[in-house]
């Protein structure tokens, strides 16, 4: 097995991609992130804001009429699961939405503190419910601004119901026009996210021997995990068992035992693949939908001829190929081991995952505390200021926290801030144009589709597009002078910005860096859990085992990313956090590798002495994570089969052994400049008295 590295010399290391740089700059505020424009969902949402804002108006008045055209926006949720799903889950979020009319409605009944104190818990609530149960964007925003809006919607506590049920008229539209391609796209849900699992493992190809080796891998397993989500999730009785379900099941495991094939071809090849490699997997991608232009498994025959059989490159081609075949089978075939049904639940345990959001581990709660207790003093100080539209600094505050970290959030502040000054101007010049209700209803869907459209480029183009259609709602709902209208939505967004960077700078700002070492210890018990599974010679990997220890170590690989990416931007600790780049390299590589063991056939197994010594080293590099100390890994034993973890194993014990040099480093400058203030103080101290 060739391992890289020069004839005469050991193996040599892939290239350590440069770490995330997060950064507050012209191209972070203005500049388009990679990805495709959103057309699906911005005509989704144009149509169903539109529709749902007409038909309300029309039927109980254009001022109750606007919770409708919010309540629509439930299109905007659950864009990317199956219909199957989706109908259930649009159902909740239709829920959701009624319930946080309902309660702001009451609590404006009550009095305009109790309206701050509403909207403040639903900002909690939702951040909670919508993290803990994976709900993608726009996430708990427009459970804030329908329970807002909903507070100055005109009538008192005999009109709850009534504003329950438009809003729930309008999310039940909202439902209906996300469901719309059901009839004629069933399946497109499930082609849609194991293509991009294709596409991403294509990107992968291409990155070996390069810098961006460990940014495309981490990509690369996110794709593949939410592919396995969302067949899992497609999973009915009446369709698995179809030739069709089967084929897709067989495609997405030969996708995964892909990845982790070119994971260890990654770790060990210095140079790049050859480009047909790459370009094969490329064609793969329209395969899945479409087995017609499945590529020719011979077409890999050039890159494969003179290998020798058992070389990594040769049974990364050879599954390549095998892939290519069972895109070209229309069919069930009873002999193909893929095709058989997936071994997990098909739906999550929901109670489960709130409780565990509350863990002292999980980011959930101190994220969902952030922003309770911000949009809640936001409110407050914007109501104690006199702000009529005080409403509008929670909701502003809401959009900025959703930014994450401290330096995404401080993005997200001036792009909200910036953008909301110049939809303003648009926004007065359309309402002072005084144009007839049926051009408003128009308008107002326009711009939302126009904000969906833009809004996963850049927050900023969005924030702009988003002022207008929400001055056009709230002009609507409760008629205010234009020019009052504009100066206090200019007011309430520069005050909900600066709140929304207050929480993120004072409200559990090191969250992510404390969770750090935890994270790198869940990958690594994970791995361990991994590595002496396949080696122990007296255990037997059932299907079932082996997809849940995998599932559990690349579900711990994406946290561990995650977190990591989120405490780099967590200003001040920020700069703690950075040498812990190789520490998560590292720790990350030795978990894929951990992952491409189990996708082994026939894996090899060890002696009993050699297993109890990898479990130690896995446990001694636990234990000085939780210590926060150098590692006494000592000799490694030889692994011939997974050369390569012995190499990750002692490149995290060097860099964890760097990173807490630097720490006592970084304490004994401290202590020094402690020493230093104590001085002069003193020194003061004695001048004073002389």
């Amino acid at each position: 097995m060739h391992l890289g590295g020069s004839p005469g010399q050991g193996p040599e290391r892939a290239r350590v991609a440069e770490r995330p740089r997060p950064r507050v700059d012209l191209r972070a505020l203005f500049g388009l992130e990679a990805g495709t424009w959103a057309w699906t969902t911005a005509v989704q949402a144009a149509v169903a804001m539109s529709a749902s804002f007409g038909l309300a108006a029309w039927l109980f008045g254009p001022q109750v009429g606007t919770l409708a055209a919010l309540g629509s926006m439930t299109v905007l949720y659950e864009k990317k699961t199956p219909y199957v799903y989706r109908s259930a889950a649009l159902a909740l979020v239709g829920l959701g939405f009624v319930a946080s009319v309902t309660l702001g409605s009451l609590a404006s009944a009550v009095s305009v503190w109790a309206s701050v104190v509403a909207i403040g818990f639903v900002a909690g609530a939702a951040t909670w419910v919508c993290a803990a149960w994976r709900v993608d964007k726009p996430g708990a925003l427009f459970f804030v601004l329908v329970c807002a809006i909903s507070t100055i919607a005109p009538g008192g506590l005999a009109d709850i119901p009534l504003h329950a049920g438009v809003a729930a008229l309008g999310a039940a539209v909202g439902w209906a026009v996300s469901m719309s391609g059901a009839p004629v796209l069933a399946r497109h849900p499930e082609y849609r996210a194991v293509s991009e699992a294709y596409r991403q493992l294509s990107a992968l190809l291409r990155a070996v021997g390069t810098a961006e080796l460990d940014h495309a891998q981490h990509k690369a397993s996110v794709a593949v995990a939410e592919s396995w989500r969302i067949v899992l999730l497609a999973q009915t009785r009446g369709y698995r068992s179809t030739p069709e379900a089967a084929r897709l099941r067989s495609l997405l495991r030969w996708v995964s035992d892909i990845h982790l094939a070119a994971t260890q071809v990654s770790m060990a090849r210095t140079t790049p693949l050859p480009e047909s490699a790459a370009a094969f997997a490329d064609r793969l991608v329209p395969a899945v939908a479409e087995p017609d232009r499945a590529p020719d498994p011979a077409d890999l025959d050039d890159l494969r001829r003179g290998m020798r059989p058992r070389s990594l490159e040769s049974r990364l081609y050879g599954l390549l190929a095998r892939a290519a075949q069972a895109a070209h089978r229309s069919g069930h075939d009873e002999e193909d081991e893929h095709a058989r049904e997936l071994d997990d639940q098909r739906y999550p345990a929901l109670w489960g995952a709130l409780r565990s959001s509350l863990s002292a581990e999980s980011l959930v709660r101190p994220t969902a505390l952030r922003m309770w207790i911000t949009v809640t003093l936001g409110g407050a100080f914007g109501l104690w200021l006199g702000l009529d539209h005080y409403y509008w600094v929670a909701i502003t505050a809401t959009a900025v926290l959703q930014g994450g970290n401290v330096v995404l959030t401080v993005n997200r502040s001036l792009q909200r801030s910036l953008g909301t000054l110049i939809g303003v101007v648009i926004g007065a010049f359309v309402l002072s144009l005084d144009l007839p209700l049926p051009v408003v209803v128009v308008l107002a869907g326009t711009f939302q589709g126009l904000t969906q459209l833009v809004v996963g480029r850049n927050f900023f183009y969005a924030s702009v597009l988003l002022t207008p259609m929400a001055l056009l709602l709230s002009h609507t709902a409760s008629p205010h002078p234009i020019t009052a209208l504009a100066e206090s939505r200019i007011i309430d967004t520069l005050v909900g910005s600066l709140f929304g960077l207050a929480g993120a700078l004072l409200l559990w700002r090191s969250a992510s860096a404390t969770r750090l070492p935890q994270a790198i210890i869940g990958v690594l018990d994970n791995a361990r859990q991994c590595v002496v599974a396949v080696l122990d010679q007296d255990v037997r990997l059932g299907p079932e085992r082996r997809y849940q220890l995998r599932r559990d170590l690349r579900a711990t690989l994406v946290n561990l990313r995650g977190v990591y990416e989120s405490a780099i931007g967590d200003v001040p600790r920020a700069a703690a956090t950075r040498p812990l780049w190789p520490v998560v390299v590292a720790t990350q590589r030795t978990g894929y590798l951990a992952l491409s063991a189990l996708a082994l056939e026939n894996p090899a197994p060890v002696g009993v002495i050699t297993l109890q010594r990898v479990d130690l080293a896995f446990k001694e590099l636990v234990a000085s994570m939780e210590e926060r100390r150098t590692p006494r890994l000592g000799a490694l034993p030889r692994l011939p089969a997974y050369p390569r973890i012995n190499m990750e194993l002692r490149a995290l014990s060097n860099a964890m052994t760097n990173a807490v040099a630097q720490d006592e480093r970084a304490a004994q400058q401290e202590a020094e400049r402690r020493a230093q203030r104590e001085k002069r103080r003193a020194q003061r101290d004695v001048d004073a008295d002389l």
